[in-house]
């Protein structure tokens, strides 16, 4: 776990750091001050990735210093405090499987959605656990998995042009604490918000909502996000 230790102070890794969503996370938390470890099965072109994320997160925060290192995988799971999983579903699962041991007794944060394409559009591909998450937590039984930043647009996080993002981060987990330090870490990203949507088994829902904004982004032109009323 965190060893009750402040979110801010906390090591955030990023497996799929070199694809659009996890950059895209990795440089929107480097520039609040979050140190980030981005992991890839490529460890030299995670740490070319790192530097490019560290000099736009740097200009950013104003020059301020900030922390962006690259490794590989295992590395990185092994390193960070959190970690995010954010590699594409064809690999998710083979991913994890081979990090179960240096990712126990840590919070495992899963943003991938199992998503398809075919002529009619996305569309959610099953699961045989039930969703993305739920398969995480089968793969890392001695881990905190957690179902969270499944509806933020790449495009958006990677857009530093736009100081705050407009939305919420809808978050699902069966350990609490984790949640919580989950949701707190969610509202270190300026305009954003944490907020408890339900256990892990409720992952699904969460995960195939991004198809409907995939959806709507195509028709309107946009970058859609959720965001939570009457919280």
């Amino acid at each position: 776990m965190t060893d009750g230790r402040a979110v801010e102070d906390l090591v955030v890794g990023v497996l799929g750091g070199t694809g659009p969503q996890g950059r895209g996370l990795a440089v929107r938390l480097a520039a609040v001050g979050q140190r980030v470890l981005l992991g890839s099965r490529d460890a030299e072109r995670a740490s070319e990735v790192a530097a490019d994320v560290a000099g736009r997160a740097a200009a950013a925060a104003g020059g301020s210093e900030v922390s962006v290192q690259g490794g590989s995988n295992v590395d990185v799971a092994g390193a960070a405090d959190v970690v995010i999983v954010a590699v594409p579903f064809a690999g998710h699962a083979a991913t994890l499987a081979e990090l179960a041991t240096p990712l126990a007794g840590k919070i495992v944060v899963d943003c991938v959605v199992p998503m398809g394409f075919d002529e009619l559009g996305a569309y959610v591909l099953d699961v045989e656990e039930g969703s993305a998450a739920q398969q995480a937590a089968a793969l890392l039984p001695d881990s905190h998995v957690v179902g969270a930043f499944h509806h933020l647009s790449a495009v958006l996080l990677e857009d530093l042009s736009r100081p705050t993002l407009d939305g919420d981060v809808m978050v699902v987990g069966d350990d609490r604490a984790s949640m919580d330090t989950v949701q707190a870490l969610a509202g270190r990203l300026p305009g954003m918000r944490g907020i408890y949507a339900g256990r892990l088994r409720n992952a699904r829902q969460v995960e195939a909502l991004t198809i409907n904004l995939v959806s709507v982004n195509r028709r309107y032109k946009v970058h859609a996000g959720i965001r939570v009323t009457d919280v």
